[in-house]
Parts: C-alpha cells; sequence; structure tokens
C-alpha cells in the first residue's frame, strides 16, 4: 500500500481505511452522486474531499477538529459507493474513522447530551414510544424552539400508535416453504407496528413459519455510523447470541437501515474472536423484498386482490436498500404484481431524503432541505401513495410531505402486499 497511515497503530479497522483510501482515484464521479455536494458546492463536503481529509488525519497532516465538520456532514448514505468506478468501499471507510476517531473528540456538553439520549432511546423501542409520546405533548411548543429541539418534534406523526406484542412463532398457512428468523427493530415498533404486522401476514400466507427470536436487540447500525463502537460491538454480540443461521432459511429484515447493519458485522468484528460468526450470520440477513420476490421467481405468491380503481405508486429507493445492498429491481417487480398498480419513478430517486439513521437529527438544517427536496420529486410524479422500505425514510417523507400540505399517503412496501391481500388497496 502506498500510504504513510501507521496501520499497526490505528486497529483492527486500520486496514480497512488504508485499503479504502487507496483504493480512491479522485475521478470525481462521486461528486455528483453526493447529496451534500449538492447542497453546498464545496469539495470536502463530497467523498473525494473526505477521503483526502481522513488521510491527512491518520498521517497526523491535519489536526481533527478541522476535518470534523465535513465528515459529520457526510450522510453515509453510500450513493458514492453507487457510481464509484474504482469500488472504493466508502461506507466501510466512514464507519471505520467514526469509530477511530469519536473517543478524540471534543464535544460540548450539548452533543454529548443529545448524542447520548439517541443512542440510549433508539435501542429501547418502548423508551422510544414513551419519548415521542411525551414529544407529542412538546409539539405545540416547536415553533418556539431552537432547530436542534425543534427538528425531532417535526418529525413525530400526528399520532403515535400502541407497540404491539409480537408473537415468537408465527405459522406457515398451508404447505411449509421455508422457515425464517426476523429482526424485530427498534424505532419502527414504536412508530410504525404494522410494518412487522404486515411483514407477518405476508410471509404466513406465503407458506413461510417467522420466528422472532428471543434476546434479539437493535442491530447497532446507528451506534456504527455515529463512531459509538464499543456500544455497536455490545449491540452485534447480543445478535450472535439470539440468532442461529443455520436454524433459519434466511434472517429477514424489513428495514433497510437494519438490513445493512446486520450485513455490516463482519467489518464490525474484523479481527476479533466472533468475526467468523458475524460472516455466518450476514450471509444469511435478506431484506424482506428479497426473500419475497425469491418466493415469487420459486413457484410463485400467492395472488393479490386487484386495486379497487387504477392506483399510481411513487418508489422510494432507500439508500441502504439501492445503494448499501443494490436493492432495486425487488421492491418495483412486488408492487408490479398487483393487478391494477403502475409504479412512479421518482426524479432524483438516488439521492438521500435525508433521514440517514440520525441525520435527521444531528444535522437537522440540511436534513430539512434534502426532504423537502425528495418530497417536491415524490410529488411531481403525481401519485396516489408513495411505498418505502425504510422506517427513517418513512419518517422522513411522511414529515415533509405534510409540510407541503400534501395527504398523499406513504406505506412499506410489505404493507401495501398486505393492503392488496385483504382487499383494500
Amino acid at each position: 500500500m502506498n500510504h504513510d497511515i501507521p496501520v499497526d497503530q490505528l486497529g483492527p479497522q486500520g486496514e480497512i481505511m488504508a485499503h479504502a483510501i487507496d483504493a480512491c482515484v479522485h475521478c470525481g464521479f462521486c461528486l455528483p452522486a453526493c447529496p451534500t455536494y449538492a447542497l453546498l458546492g464545496d469539495e470536502m463536503d463530497s467523498p473525494r474531499g473526505r477521503i483526502f481529509l481522513m488521510k491527512e488525519v491518520l498521517e497526523g497532516e491535519l489536526p481533527l477538529f478541522e476535518a470534523s465538520p465535513h465528515l459529520d456532514r457526510c450522510l453515509g448514505c453510500m450513493g458514492c459507493v453507487t457510481a464509484c468506478p474504482s469500488g472504493v468501499p466508502y461506507g466501510e471507510l466512514i464507519t471505520s474513522f467514526r469509530g477511530w476517531s469519536e473517543p478524540q473528540r471534543r464535544r460540548s456538553a450539548f452533543d454529548r447530551a443529545k448524542r447520548g439520549a439517541i443512542l440510549k432511546a433508539l435501542p429501547a423501542p418502548r423508551l422510544f414510544s414513551a419519548a415521542a409520546r411525551l414529544g407529542q405533548y412538546a409539539k405545540p411548543l416547536s415553533p418556539l424552539l431552537p432547530t436542534s429541539l425543534k427538528s425531532p418534534l417535526d418529525l413525530l406523526p400526528e399520532h403515535v400508535p400502541a407497540m404491539l406484542d409480537l408473537p415468537r412463532r408465527t405459522p406457515a398457512q398451508g404447505p411449509q416453504r421455508a422457515r425464517v428468523a426476523l429482526l424485530a427493530g427498534c424505532a419502527q415498533q414504536a412508530l410504525a407496528p404494522n410494518f412487522n404486522a404486515a411483514t407477518l401476514r405476508v410471509l404466513a400466507r406465503n407458506g413461510v413459519e417467522v420466528i422472532i427470536p428471543e434476546g434479539q436487540g437493535c442491530c447497532g447500525a446507528a451506534a456504527m455510523h455515529t463512531g459509538a463502537r464499543g456500544e455497536a460491538l455490545k449491540l452485534a454480540r447480543t445478535n450472535l447470541a439470539a440468532f442461529e443461521p443455520d436454524d433459519y432459511d434466511a434472517i429477514l429484515s424489513n428495514a433497510a437501515g437494519c438490513g445493512a447493519g446486520l450485513r455490516e458485522y463482519p467489518e464490525v468484528l474484523r479481527g476479533l474472536p466472533e468475526e467468523a460468526a458475524a460472516r455466518q450470520l450476514a450471509a444469511k440477513v435478506m431484506d424482506i423484498s428479497t426473500f419475497l420476490a425469491r418466493l415469487s421467481e420459486q413457484g410463485g405468491l400467492e395472488p393479490f386482490m386487484p386495486a379497487k380503481k387504477p392506483l399510481k405508486i411513487a418508489y422510494h429507493d432507500a439508500c441502504h436498500l439501492a445503494h448499501a445492498q443494490a436493492i432495486r429491481a425487488e421492491p418495483r417487480a412486488l408492487l408490479k404484481l398487483i393487478p391494477g398498480v403502475s409504479v412512479l419513478e421518482v426524479p432524483e430517486g438516488e439521492i438521500c431524503c435525508g433521514s440517514a439513521g440520525t441525520y435527521n437529527l444531528e444535522q437537522p438544517e440540511l436534513a430539512a432541505q434534502l426532504g423537502e427536496r425528495k418530497a417536491r420529486n415524490v410529488l411531481s410524479t403525481q401519485p396516489d401513495m408513495v411505498a418505502s422500505g425504510n422506517i427513517g425514510c418513512h419518517t422522513q417523507i411522511q414529515s415533509h410531505l405534510r409540510r407541503q400540505g400534501s395527504p398523499v399517503p406513504i406505506h412499506h412496501t410489505v404493507e401495501i402486499l398486505d393492503l392488496a391481500y385483504r382487499g383494500e388497496l
């Protein structure tokens, strides 16, 4: 490797960072794919610029505090990974760098408290639900609050639904075609519990037995991507103990960010005793849309009832489906199986909506600009409904559609399939 990065001093993630930095040829293909570069037009707020900054910091040529503002503005959306002709593993680089650098950061007491509260509440669905319900009482005060406190309140839905008690086992209906484990998720259990309920109904209807393993927890993606490496390792180890890959045909996620997070375990645990187990688990992880699409190819799905009238659905590509997992065709193909449904392509569909895990809480101004831009592009297609495959995108887009006065509803892809099965579409 041609670099002066002290790999041996950087811990198990050092080789990941050095390899990624060496792979970049600074061609610039990533610039138009980067949301922050599109908004700010600053080279240092592009992937190419951030790679240069990380290299300079690791080589001791630049103080961390000078690079940090630009690195903090990275959404981690992986749009640059799709655009890169050299295959730079930018996602592994930014995650590893944040994990290495965060212990060295000097944050204000307010920032430390805010980040701590986010990382404590997000992985705990009942705590998150309680906080969301409390936040609804504070919403009337939102215009009086600073942006850092106002933005979480603005993202809350008008009604926080009751959480569901999920069954540990949902039997297959009819002949059993597969047995899967489901990651229940965190925030979506509080904000959109029907995602899981619809997932269980659709899978059971298609002959799939679903197990929700006891002892599972948060996937750790939020901790990984904000540099809380110790917490990410703890959460990863919890799930390695809860899921037994050999017991299932697949380990399913119905949240793009969570599925990508599980698939990142081998990088997070690289060089540690659990690395082999992490690779075994990651190999079984599959998004719900991919699993259902494969069932459709391997004998078909139970036929859907036609939509009551021609229905135009704008499909939003969640970044951690389209870019991190290269899943684009499967959700569209599933929606097109419903008679009477046409799927619309959203302009600038490859650009992040601004949710990006905790980004819309930590960088609310930029996130709001991206959310507004996404909502405008969605509405330009004149849809009857919006489909997405990630709770963060769902919350962000729903909030910005509402701000623009639009009544267009947004649903998870599997919710739409469930509505079609029940004749309610």
